[in-house]
């Protein structure tokens, strides 16, 4: 039985991240490629779900950027979630840049 209170804190320097879409692409013909399909390194946004301790630079709710190769997955009441550390994040999808490079998603 799964308990629909379930919380999870995340230690020291880790982040628990929902990858956005199922990994499938587009190419620019409209052809289907699909997530298995090895092409580059391809880097994958996501949704910050929780957050450890010591983690400084982002939190629940913000957008980020990270290699989804060698991450551990995780099922948490039938969805799947990646737990990283924050070292591992690449970038912060931010609605408005204060500083950096002064590109908006």
């Amino acid at each position: 039985m799964q308990d629909p209170k379930l919380q999870i804190q995340m230690l020291h320097d880790r982040v628990m991240v929902k990858a956005d879409g199922t990994g499938e692409r587009r190419s620019s013909a409209g052809i289907v490629i699909p997530a298995t399909a090895e092409v580059s390194k391809k880097l994958v946004w996501g949704e910050v779900f929780g957050v450890g301790s010591h983690v400084r630079t982002v939190k629940v709710g913000d957008r980020v950027l990270f290699a989804r190769d060698d991450q551990y997955e995780v099922d948490v009441q039938g969805t799947t979630y990646l737990v990283l550390r924050e070292r591992e994040l690449h970038a912060v999808a931010s609605e408005r840049a204060e500083h950096g490079t002064g590109l908006y998603l």
